[in-house]
């Protein structure tokens, strides 16, 4: 006997079948909350944190997506409308500025606030730094000294590197994107005219062999003498050192460098509000920040840790980094700007326009 249609009773079980299907963006496999990070601080240092703070809530399931600074901001703004993270752990702290008047985060403020410089905060409570992040020249040191390596951004044009420069994709990473910009303003004296900056980053581009896709295969390819310098974080070329043995060195640079405050937040419309919340107490308070130092070279930017509890690697190189001036605000509302003149102008066009 054929059954009667009925419309209802399918619209429920389609109803249903959606239902469960979106189950898994809130609670994991095992039934636990789920809280996605977004971060480009590198499997290394996620997975602890992963594990370290699952061992405080076990209720919570972290899921962390590596990737490079710009492409999580702008991943978060093609999901403003239903966003997928609830935290964001890492990049620029100008990226975190753009990110707040774009309305992406949502404003928190950790117990641990008040011990940041207010250059390390949002006054708001958007963002809040964790950790200071210099930038520096590195060298594969199996085929070049210490005292051969570049020792200023400006040794890096000397025909000697020709073809040996080797760099992280510049528009997906936070690490050049500040770099790049650093340079623009330092070649301006100031004014913010991108023009001398520009033929700055031409002559540097004539030098480049290539622009590796991710820090991975940056690394890979430098210790592979692919290439022989490049410029990178700190922290980064630490880590590596410590944890693979590759023959990668580095040199804080003479003249200045940019020094990122490396920020995190909550993302706006998180749906695990509170496990963001604590995530981002918990990355930030003290013992987490020690041990990122120790573990991880992290320099942190709270001001409430004597210098003498620091390990021996940052007492060492903390009096030789000196910061770049800039005009923070200039910088936050131009350098998306000047990197699409990069892209667009610059990229591969050096030696074809005669540097």
């Amino acid at each position: 006997m054929k059954r009667p249609d009925t419309p209802p009773l399918r619209a429920l079980l389609a109803a249903m079948v959606t239902l469960v299907a979106l189950l898994p963006a809130a609670c994991g496999g095992d039934g636990r909350d789920v809280l996605i990070v977004y971060s480009p601080h590198g499997r290394d240092l996620l997975t602890h944190y992963e594990m370290a703070f699952e061992a405080l809530h076990p209720e919570v399931d972290v899921q962390w997506v590596d990737m490079g600074s710009q492409e999580v901001l702008d991943r978060l703004r093609s999901e403003r409308a239903n966003p997928q993270a609830d935290v964001w752990f890492g990049a620029p702290e100008q990226m975190f500025e753009v990110a707040t008047e774009e309305g992406l985060l949502e404003p928190f403020r950790p117990t641990w606030a008040d011990v940041l410089p207010p250059e390390a905060r949002d006054p708001d409570g958007h963002w809040h730094g964790t950790y200071l992040t210099p930038e520096v020249l590195a060298y594969n040191e199996d085929a070049v000294s210490r005292e051969e390596a570049p020792a200023d951004w400006d040794d890096l044009l000397d025909p000697r590197w020709r073809g040996q420069v080797i760099l992280r994709e510049p528009m997906a990473s936070g690490t050049m994107r500040t770099i790049f910009s650093h340079i623009i303003y330092r070649e301006s004296e100031g004014t913010g005219d991108p023009t001398a900056g520009y033929e700055w980053l031409l002559r540097l581009d004539a030098q480049t062999r290539e622009y590796a896709l991710n820090p991975t295969l940056l690394y890979q390819k430098l210790a592979r003498q692919e290439g022989l310098v490049t410029m990178w974080a700190m922290p980064d070329i630490l880590a590596l050192r410590a944890t693979t043995g590759l023959p990668i060195n580095y040199r804080l640079p003479e003249g200045g460098t940019p020094v990122v405050v490396d920020a995190v937040a909550v993302v706006s419309g998180s749906g695990n509000p509170e496990a963001a919340r604590a995530f981002v107490e918990f990355v930030g308070n003290r013992e987490s920040i020690l041990e990122a130092t120790e573990r991880f070279f992290r320099i942190p930017a709270r001001t409430d840790i004597p210098p003498e509890e620091f390990p021996e690697w940052l007492q060492a190189d903390l009096p030789q980094i000196r910061p770049m001036e800039a005009d923070r605000a200039l910088l936050r509302e131009r350098t998306s700007e000047w990197m699409r003149y990069w892209d667009d102008r610059i990229r591969r066009r050096g030696a074809r326009e005669g540097y």
